[in-house]
This record gives C-alpha cells, structure tokens and sequence, in this order.
C-alpha cells in the first residue's frame, strides 16, 4: 500500500495499518476513559466533602444503606449498653496486636442500636487477661463516622462466631450474628468515634484510599502521549526518501 502526504511517499503493508489502527484506537480510548474517571473522582470527591461537611442525625428509622451513608458524620442520640460490649481480635496498630473495642450504642426511645467503634486498644501478652473497658460515665449523645465493619485478608470458618459471656471476643463482626447475641437489632455498619469524643481509645481513622483526579489526567497524558510515539514511528517506518518536487 502506497500514499503520499506533505510532498512525501509512504509505502506500508496492509498488515502493518491494521495493527497500526487497533493500537492507536485503543491508546486514544484508554487516554478518553482516565479523564472520565478523572471527572468521576472529583465528583466523589466533592460527595464526601458534603457528606464530612453536614452531620446526619442518626436514629432508629434511618435508612440502613451503607452505600449510601459510608463516611457520613452523624449525631445519635440514645446510651452505650455498658455491660455487653465486644472486642474485636487481631487488629494490628504499629506492629502490635490488639482489639478494636465495640460498644452498643441503643437509639433514644427505641431497642435498635448501633456498634459504635471506640477505638484500638493493645492486648495483653497473657490472651485470656482481657483488658477493662468499662465505661465511666453513660452519655445521651455521641458523634462519630459511619463505615463498614474492619475487614480480614482471610476468613476461616467460625471467626464471626463470638465468645461466651461479656466482653465478647470476636475475629469478625457481622452484624446479623452479633444482633443475635446481643437480643436486639443492629445496623449492618458502625460508627467510628470522632477522636474528640470522650471514653475511646487509640483512634485514627482512615479513608478509603482513591487515585486523585490528577493522577487519572497524568495516566491520560501518557496513554496519548504513546498514542501521538505510535503514530510517529508508523510514518517514520513507513517513509520513502524520494521527495516531490
């Protein structure tokens, strides 16, 4: 295959355009999805400044979507079950093992609760002294920050089944389960104590981590940038030294 273009011939196998269109169509189609997933992220960005920005008023009645409520600050009104609480195991802060300490907080005027998280403490070296988490005083309203349950790389068969008595010891919290136990319903989420809430422990909560929208224009940049190399080289192979006069 023969053309000419700007004073010059180009001669090419037929073979070689296609792939040279399939790669460049595909270059040119990555570059177009990383800015639309740039404008994705600055979207969601902006959903969870909103969400950080206003607090909800959590209660009994509210919608049980974790989807839609993750990372959400709210205010609940009601008291902390301060003789049923859970410890959740193997939670590791800085190398060192520990719980995460999860306490019942029973909405005003109702039996339905909310876990709320109260923070990391370290475990003892001697496993079966548990640690005193008692609750010095009960407080009518607390805020904190919705999100899932912490999670595990590798779920064995039984670690969501808590220990007998209280505090409960428990590898993973399911919400369902743990209802069970306690006699009352349960969010499917819980609630992260704001650090500067009373009666916690160790808290630094952390976000999801996501690609920032810059990172997302930078894969793009280079995606075209691969796209405009392709198609220098396709021409630069292609060429024929004779110029038209």
């Amino acid at each position: 295959m023969q053309f000419q273009l700007a004073r010059r011939d180009f001669e090419v196998s037929f073979f070689l355009v296609v792939i040279y269109l399939l790669i460049l169509s595909l270059l040119i189609s990555l570059g177009f999805w990383q800015i639309e997933r740039a404008t994705e992220k600055r979207l969601f960005l902006q959903q969870q400044q909103k969400k950080t920005k206003f607090i909800l008023n959590l209660t009994s009645e509210t919608e049980d979507n974790l989807k839609l409520l993750r990372y959400r600050t709210v205010m609940i009104e009601g008291h902390y079950e301060t003789e049923k609480q859970f410890l959740i195991d193997n939670q590791i802060v800085k190398a060192k093992a520990g719980y995460f300490i999860m306490t019942p907080f029973i909405f005003k005027n109702s039996t339905k609760a909310v876990l709320v998280n109260r923070g990391w403490l370290a475990a003892n070296p001697d496993r079966s002294l548990l640690p005193d988490i008692s609750l010095l005083n009960n407080q009518n309203q607390i805020v904190g920050r919705i999100n899932n349950f912490p999670s595990v790389g590798l779920k064995l068969q039984g670690v969501e089944i808590p220990t007998e008595g209280w505090p409960s010891v428990v590898q993973v919290a399911e919400s369902k389960i743990l209802a069970e136990k306690l006699g009352y319903d349960l969010f499917s989420f819980q609630v992260e104590l704001d650090p500067v809430q009373a009666q916690g422990y160790s808290r630094q909560w952390l976000a999801k981590p996501i690609m920032p929208p810059e990172k997302h224009i930078g894969y793009a940049v280079q995606w075209f940038g691969l796209a405009i190399t392709l198609t220098f080289l396709f021409f630069w192979h292609s060429r024929k030294t004779r110029v038209h006069d």
